[in-house]
């Protein structure tokens, strides 16, 4: 599903997100940087270990903070590093939004014009994907309404439980005539 918001595009798709070519993809990370699996570890794999050594290198950071670094050897040039849970592993609304506005902040300043983010916090952190959605995607349009740089947002998610949750969760936010 895709949508227009001031004249940005707010996109959701079924993939893997060490596949997109946007300019940056978000890493959902814990606060030491360590990648090791689910999202961090894919990326890892095929990014190359220069990435985590680069993040490695920014930490620790506050849970809900985020870094950048290079994009290793994926399509990518960036990767945003998104601390959505300390090294407990549990995640909550609130981190999952700072960690969400921090990305997209992050992106905004370097002035990255396209990002893809996973779904923050539904791995390892047991956070519920639709609650995830819900929180990730009303911040993802707060944002396109006032960014300057920032052109597309899309979400990238790994199987289709996570791609419908979030296909139906962006519906309902547009056919509540908020945006």
């Amino acid at each position: 599903m895709k949508v227009n918001i001031a004249k940005h595009t707010l996109e959701i798709l079924q993939g893997d997100i060490t596949e997109q070519d946007s300019e940056a993809i978000v890493n959902a990370a814990n606060n030491f940087l360590w990648m090791g699996a689910g999202v961090a570890g894919a990326i890892k794999r095929k990014g190359g270990q220069e990435i985590e050594t680069e993040a490695i290198a920014q930490g620790p950071i506050e849970i809900g903070q985020a870094v950048i670094t290079s994009g290793g050897k994926l399509k990518t040039k960036f990767v945003i590093h998104a601390a959505g849970m300390g090294q407990d592993l549990n995640t909550n609304a609130n981190i999952l939004k700072l960690a969400t506005q921090n990305s997209l902040k992050l992106a905004e300043i370097k002035g990255i014009q396209s990002i893809s983010l996973p779904a923050i916090g539904t791995g390892v952190g047991g956070f519920s994907i639709f609650q995830c959605a819900n929180v990730m995607l009303l911040e993802a349009i707060d944002f396109l309404q006032k960014s300057q740089n920032l052109k597309l947002i899309r979400f990238v998610l790994f199987d289709k439980p996570a791609f419908d949750a979030f296909n139906d969760e962006l519906k309902l936010q547009f056919s509540s005539k908020r945006h």
